[in-house]
């Protein structure tokens, strides 16, 4: 049994300490997913993070506590976290912000730090990027151990000056409905969106620079002259949207924003195709939920993208709308080959790490850290 693994000989349970920055990209469904396991095996676990977080994820519910990081500026945080992990035996911060907050709360004492990579931070002009890499630097160096979501994220640990990087693929939390849909709330679904007589596609992500918004705009436009004309769905918010509502209404793309949604795998279920243009990405969300959901996938052949899917989606280059739209077009007329990508999708998905795969695989790290320590 792993030493970490509860209480032992009047020992009380380790302590882990989650900080969470928005839980955007994955991570608070994936820190939900790590609390639940770790306090099933027998630890204490407290996740520090936003109110909005604890509100969407219920870490609570999971079994662990919870102390709110209100935004603004670093110094409440930083005392925040100071104090919550007081008594911890380890910290484990998620994402570059809260892993430079992480370490200067951790700032002369012994507590191991573990940091995740999720995602890759996108940053504009030359001031930006320098502050973005001297975070990068102060996480990496801070941190015990490393852990990427895919390779490229371990290799910039690396070159960040990480003393332990690993690869540490995120699982996604199992889907809250089987593969096989009722068909009854299938055609609900997609008459409630406008697409009873015609093909509907979906994609999910923030509306944000760089998640590929614009070339798929290009493509919905180019396979707007297909009969019937298919129905994009665009699930998410962010500070892109009003330029992409604009967009949409000049030209009459066959386009909706829906904004955030809390019935995603629903959403993919009713759907003929799943689309990802983004311009990064490490695990993607979205293109594990359209596999678990038996939905086919067009997505750019970018970061972890290509090692996730393997043969089991349509794969075009970032920024080619030509590309993307004759993929979708293609898939749409061939049903055949629709159905030759969902059956390798769910092969590809059955060996993906299980979420008990992934806390084992944290677990083994916290046993390490302070075993040794």
């Amino acid at each position: 049994m792993s030493s970490t693994s509860g209480p032992s000989h009047g020992r009380p349970p380790l302590h882990a300490v989650q900080v969470l920055g928005s839980g955007s990209g994955g991570s608070g469904a994936h820190v939900r997913s790590l609390a639940g396991g770790l306090v099933a095996r027998g630890l204490r676990v407290t996740v520090c993070g936003p109110p909005t977080a604890q509100e969407h994820y219920d870490f609570t519910g999971a079994g662990a506590a919870f102390v709110p990081l209100h935004a603004g500026t670093n110094a409440p945080a930083v005392a925040g976290i100071r104090a919550a992990a007081a008594d911890a035996d380890v910290v484990h911060a998620h994402g570059l912000r809260s892993g430079t907050l992480a370490a200067l709360a951790l700032r002369g004492r012994a507590t191991p730090l573990v940091v995740t990579w999720h995602t890759r931070v996108r940053a504009e002009g030359t001031t930006r990027t320098h502050v973005v890499r001297l975070m990068q630097r102060q996480a990496a160096r801070a941190a015990a151990v490393v852990l990427g979501a895919s390779s490229d994220l371990v290799d910039q640990a690396r070159r960040r000056g990480a003393r332990d990087a690993r690869l540490a693929p995120v699982a996604l939390p199992a889907p809250r409905t089987g593969p096989e849909e009722d068909e009854c709330l299938r055609l609900k679904a997609r008459a409630e969106l406008g697409a009873i007589a015609r093909p509907l596609i979906v994609t999910v992500g923030r509306l944000e620079p760089g998640q590929g918004y614009g070339p798929l705009l290009d493509a919905a436009r180019i396979w707007r002259t297909l009969d019937p004309e298919p129905l994009l769905i665009v699930a998410g918010e962010g500070s892109e949207r009003p330029r992409l509502q604009r967009r949409i209404e000049a030209e009459e793309l066959p386009v909706l924003l829906v904004g955030r949604r809390d019935d995603v795998p629903e959403l993919l279920a009713a759907a003929d195709l799943a689309v990802m243009p983004s311009r990064w990405e490490a695990r993607s969300v979205l293109a594990q939920e359209a596999m678990y959901a038996g939905v086919p996938l067009v997505a750019t052949a970018v970061g972890g993208v290509p090692d996730l899917v393997g043969d089991a989606a349509e794969l075009v280059p970032y920024g080619d709308a030509d590309a993307l739209a004759g993929a979708v077009a293609r898939l749409l007329g061939d049903p055949v080959r629709c159905a030759e990508l969902v059956a390798a999708g769910r092969r590809q998905a059955a060996a993906w790490p299980s979420e008990d795969d992934t806390v084992a695989h944290v677990l083994s790290v916290y046993d390490e850290l302070t075993v040794s320590g």
